[in-house]
């Protein structure tokens, strides 16, 4: 289990943080960077898991500017939600919260890793390409699902990218695939054809596909373990 600490941003508006730790010394350290749900309990386990996989883990909550611990689930209400808040996210907002963890994670003296999830996985790009901007410069960075990356494909990553798709994701079209693979030829990007939208996340059978997950993680993991610890 993690534990909860209170960021910072660059413009003075602080947030909270989910934070897991290993059992021994860090081998690296990783931002994770949440869907639109907040820092939910399948994102804290996400964390966890590369917790028990020897990095330092930071998971920021950027709904924050919005509504504190916000922490929904994927239908009824709490959908409504979470797709209510979805239209007033700003991505170079969003950076200055990313770049307060990595702030944190920084005086760890290891090199940071991110990875994000849907609206996350994006990020997770963005902070790739944008981050420079805000001194942040991560070892590299891996997204999931990311969408609406192919508005930013174009864009020049600073680091290592890896990036996971399900081959049936009605929320992400081929085009924006083909997109940043024709901009990016240097960025790995991975295609499960039998997956849909948020094939990740285990604890919504509607979504998960434990064949995808396993090893997009396996990847995910040898990627950081290459280029962090």
């Amino acid at each position: 289990m993690g534990e909860w600490k209170k960021l910072t941003a660059s413009d003075g508006h602080e947030l909270g943080a989910y934070v897991a730790k290993p059992a021994g010394e860090p081998i690296g350290s990783v931002i994770v960077i949440q869907e639109i749900f907040g820092v939910n309990p399948h994102i804290q386990s996400v964390a966890d898991g590369y917790a028990g996989d020897g990095f330092l883990v930071i998971a920021p909550a950027l709904f924050d500017r919005y509504e504190r611990d916000l922490h929904l689930g994927y239908s009824g209400p709490d959908a409504q939600k979470a797709f209510a808040l979805y239209p007033k996210l700003n991505v170079d907002v969003a950076l200055l919260d990313v770049a307060a963890a990595y702030e944190w994670l920084s005086s760890a003296g290891k090199g940071v890793g991110v990875v994000g999830f849907c609206w996350g996985g994006l990020m997770s790009w963005l902070t790739a390409t944008r981050g420079d901007d805000l001194k942040v410069r991560p070892s590299c960075c891996v997204g999931y699902y990311p969408g609406g990356i192919g508005k930013y494909a174009a864009e020049q990553p600073s680091c290592p990218v890896m990036l996971h798709f399900g081959g049936n994701d009605t929320h992400i079209g081929k085009e924006q695939i083909d997109a940043v693979r024709s901009a990016h030829p240097e960025v790995e990007i991975n295609v499960y054809e039998d997956a849909g939208h948020a094939f990740n996340r285990d604890v919504d059978p509607a979504s998960y596909n434990a064949e995808a997950a396993r090893i997009s993680r396996e990847r995910t993991l040898t990627f950081f373990k290459t280029h962090v610890s």
